[in-house]
């Protein structure tokens, strides 16, 4: 392995951890204080040299344990970040600036995670209200909701947290990056999910039977469509919709497509592409036409002027 192929496994390493530090519900370590006979739990964490204690909730032997799980996960988290940082120093690697758009737009993706995130749920056919989607962004949990439609919303908000560290940004929209993504996405459901799938699959509605991908095949189209001398809204798109015919993967192959054209959009600092609740009907109908055989150029108008957030 080359010293390149090290630098971008390592730099996709570190924006996992750091994307599964930003999934941990409490930073801090839990804390018992006690009030008029009662105990409450709250963390500690020292921010700027200054010790700060935050409120959580009243005591329960579930909550402290899975705040002390928390922060030992967080330690673990931390400590692989420092060690990848050395390894990343040691092969000649610095961090280069981002440019000022391309800071924006990860704002503006910021802004609009749960929304996107919400879409991305109705595309899935996942049947949560929007404000269900916020509530299990915000704590993981929801009642009346299937633990399956759960994981995914988790996973989605995962898969948007790793392509939004500024390493991952800057790292190459290839077959490696759209494979971990596909891992994220596919994450408690297949043992690995960003594996190119050796199995047939069926596409519900439509008569298109997708071929058994090739590895060596799907990194080479991947390479010339990012290499394709278009704008790059028309790249993501074909990057988008190729993956999706394609299906390399498993399952969750919409779901990493859209976030794995987000990598390349973002990066360019040409806003996000994610289709709206609204169109989710109209879209899939034109996929399906994709699918069959009409050109791309049908849908690619449609994703341009339905689907394409700009700032």
């Amino acid at each position: 392995m080359n010293d390149l192929v090290k630098i971008q496994a390592l730099l996709e390493d570190k924006a996992d951890c750091q994307a599964r530090l930003n999934l941990l519900p409490y930073d801090g370590s839990p804390e018992i204080k006690e009030q008029n006979g009662s105990r409450y739990l709250y963390v500690r964490k020292r921010i700027a040299g200054k010790l700060t204690s935050t409120y959580v909730d009243a005591y329960s032997d579930e909550l402290y344990q899975l705040l002390l799980k928390n922060a030992k996960d967080a330690r673990v988290l931390r400590k692989r970040i420092r060690q990848i940082e050395r390894e990343l120093t040691s092969l000649g690697y610095k961090d280069s600036e981002l440019s000022s758009r391309v800071l924006q737009n990860i704002d503006f993706a910021r802004a609009n995670m749960k929304s996107s995130i919400y879409d991305q749920a109705v595309l899935e056919g996942v049947g949560t209200t929007f404000p269900q989607t916020e509530e299990i962004l915000n704590n993981g949990i929801v009642n009346g909701v299937k633990a399956s439609d759960v994981q995914k919303i988790l996973n989605l908000k995962h898969a948007w947290e790793f392509i939004l560290d500024k390493d991952v940004i800057q790292s190459t929209s290839n077959y490696y990056m759209i494979s971990h993504i596909a891992k994220l996405v596919n994450e408690g459901f297949y043992v690995d999910g960003g594996r190119v799938r050796g199995v047939p699959v069926t596409i519900g509605g439509s008569s298109y039977v997708p071929p058994i991908p090739i590895e060596s095949v799907v990194k080479e189209s991947i390479d010339n469509i990012v290499n394709s001398n278009k704008e790059p809204i028309e790249i993501a798109i074909d990057l988008c919709m190729y993956c999706m015919k394609i299906q390399i993967f498993i399952d969750g192959n919409k779901r990493a497509s859209v976030i794995f054209a987000n990598q390349y959009l973002i990066a360019h600092g040409q806003g996000l592409l994610v289709i709206p609740e609204k169109e989710v009907p109209d879209f899939k109908k034109l996929l399906v036409k994709y699918y069959e055989g009409e050109d791309i150029s049908v849908i690619n108008e449609f994703l341009k002027e339905k689907c394409w957030k700009t700032f």
